[in-house]
């Protein structure tokens, strides 16, 4: 499975079982087999947008792009930087 295929399946994977907008896509990698891919989501429009709450969730995908676990790992105003996360 390519990339992009692989990245975009977990963006649908998050959106169908949250029911949150990605945002986009902010980490992958791969681990024992597995696929772990990082997606900001949109869990509260606000105004200005740059109050608005995205919360970063990790998918799990294993190797046929099936989701086979996720978590939401924080949240972050959208106006806030990014902080250098580990892998």
């Amino acid at each position: 499975m390519e990339m992009i295929d692989l990245l975009e399946r977990a963006k649908k994977h998050l959106a169908n079982t949250t029911g949150l907008k990605p945002e986009g896509v902010v980490r992958a990698s791969k681990d024992n087999g597995a696929w772990n891919v990082r997606v900001e989501m949109l869990e509260m429009c606000r105004i200005p947008p740059a109050t608005d709450v995205l919360g970063q969730y990790e998918a799990v995908l294993n190797e046929d792009g099936a989701m086979v676990g996720f978590e939401r790992i924080r949240t972050r105003l959208r106006g806030e930087p990014m902080e250098e996360q580990p892998l």
